[in-house]
């Protein structure tokens, strides 16, 4: 048991080292498009489905709430909080749009949409990004393994080295916070 936690540690540290040396731009890219989203009075869009959609969610909250800072909140939306509204659009349209109807109706010209998919293959996150690109705004995804369909409709990829599941998602829940104390050290508000 012991090795088999030392291996896993190690595998975390080899991705983050991977992730260290190749992909700091999307990181800084992700983040100034934010930051300029919310200096325009915009707001940031997440979206993903599972460990995803956690993840959306708590990345949403440091930016309402506070990441290591006291300031003004700042206006982020997890497209995955409102039961009602996922299961009637389910319901009545198909689990394939739920992102895609929330963009149509909650999104605006300057805001940022954040699709997250550790496969890449989440239809209803490119269904979402779809959406987000036909009404203007700026589309970013995190995601793993080739970046699977949704790396290709998005403005900034982001794609975790590793095929391993819960690799891309620790990543994916540091480049959030990453982004977070970005955020606060641009001081928006």
């Amino acid at each position: 048991m012991r090795e088999m936690i030392q291996e896993i540690i190690l595998e975390n540290i080899r991705v983050k080292e991977e992730l260290l040396k190749n992909n700091v731009g999307q990181i800084l890219e992700i983040s100034e498009k934010i930051i300029a989203s919310f200096k325009k009075g915009g707001k940031l869009i997440i979206f993903g489905n599972g460990g995803s959609a956690g993840d959306a969610q708590h990345i949403a909250a440091e930016l309402v709430g506070r990441f290591k800072k006291d300031r003004p909140a700042l206006p982020a939306i997890a497209l995955t909080t409102n039961t009602s509204i996922i299961t009637a659009l389910a319901n009545d349209f198909g689990y394939d749009i739920i992102f895609a109807r929330q963009i149509e109706a909650l999104a605006g010209k300057n805001d940022v949409a954040l699709g997250i998919s550790t496969s890449g293959k989440s239809r209803n996150v490119a269904l979402g990004l779809k959406q987000a690109k036909k009404m203007g705004l700026v589309t970013a995804v995190l995601s793993g393994g080739d970046g699977g369909d949704i790396a290709k409709l998005a403005d900034i990829s982001l794609i975790v080295p590793s095929s391993v599941t819960a690799r891309i998602q620790e990543s994916h829940i540091l480049i959030g916070h990453i982004i977070c104390e970005l955020i606060e050290e641009a001081n928006v508000s």
